[in-house]
């Protein structure tokens, strides 16, 4: 389903990229990606004239910009899209190893506001001529 052509039958909404880029508030090069990596299908090219993309293309392409938004990778929305008609489990293993990868993306920035919080603690309790945030620095 990822790879196949377009045809007029498919195509009610008939807006040329440019019109599809616009009304999703993305650049053509984005578009032209996602067909490249076999995102969005491609429609035919007229004898004379433009390629005309359906509603169905836009539903694609907002589809991928939200599991964008929630962090998922083009590799990762690709395999979501191939599981359409797949069993729900299937979907939800995904779903679980990405809330897994943010979880721990979320512990990594704990630590991190942590040991920020630690050197700006010291720098606040600094009564010598050199930033204490300075000095582990130059360290590192």
């Amino acid at each position: 389903m990822l790879n196949h052509r377009l045809t007029s039958s498919d195509n009610p909404m008939n807006a040329t990229i440019g019109q599809l880029a616009k009304s999703l508030g993305i650049g053509t090069e984005t578009i032209r990606y996602y067909e490249r990596e076999g995102l969005i299908a491609q429609p035919e090219k007229p004898v004379q004239g433009y390629r005309r993309y359906s509603e169905a293309v836009r539903d694609r392409i907002l589809f991928i910009r939200k599991a964008q938004s929630l962090g998922f990778s083009l590799a990762q929305i690709k395999h979501l899209l191939s599981l359409n008609n797949a069993p729900c489990n299937e979907v939800q293993a995904l779903a679980t190893e990405k809330l897994n990868e943010v979880q721990s993306h979320i512990d990594d920035l704990q630590q991190l506001a942590s040991a920020l919080q630690s050197l700006i603690q010291a720098c606040h309790n600094n009564r010598g001529e050199q930033c204490p945030i300075i000095e582990i620095f130059s360290k590192a």
